[in-house]
């Protein structure tokens, strides 16, 4: 049986009542929008479970990574798994829900490599090659990242805003 973290869509905490448009931007970056919480699941994802190589690499202040991390586990896109009784030590592990932020982390790398970093301080490897990840849309199979092919279909909401009952 599959739980609740692992289930997309029925996440272990409640929906948060956000202010303005209701959107799953708003609702995934109140769980990860955190520099450490992006970078601590960065560091899992390379295979650094360990909180002392999360620390060591992300450069968070250890308490609040604590923190973060710990928030993760909560929202299910972290757990912790045990790997010594005496003394107690864990380690992260992603979720299934954790595993989907790859494409996230991919899409923010290609970012800032394009419009931050003048030289990018790192490649990320498929085998032998460098990575050159591609967004399309799975129904037509055309490009799915461009803001002018793509719309919003909102309840209640056009793309000005809540539409009112005499509108």
């Amino acid at each position: 049986m599959e739980s609740a973290a692992e289930t997309p869509g029925r996440g272990r905490l409640a929906e948060p009542d956000l202010p303005g448009r209701p959107c799953s931007i708003a609702r995934a970056l109140d769980l990860i929008g955190e520099k450490w919480a992006l970078l601590a699941i960065r560091e899992i994802s390379f295979g650094n479970r360990r909180f002392n190589e999360i620390a060591r690499n992300t450069g968070a202040p250890r308490d609040r990574l604590a923190a973060r991390l710990h928030g993760l586990v909560d929202a299910g896109i972290l757990e912790r798994r045990e790997y010594q009784s005496s003394p107690p030590r864990a380690e992260y592990h992603l979720t299934a829900a954790g595993r989907d932020l790859t494409p996230v982390l991919q899409a923010l790398v290609a970012w800032g490599d394009r419009w931050v970093s003048g030289e990018p301080p790192a490649t990320l490897m498929h085998g032998d090659h460098e990575l050159d990840p591609v967004r399309i849309c799975r129904r037509c199979g055309t490009d799915a990242a461009t803001p002018a092919s793509v719309r919003v279909n909102s309840p209640g909401w056009d793309i000005h805003g809540p539409v009112t009952a005499g509108d």
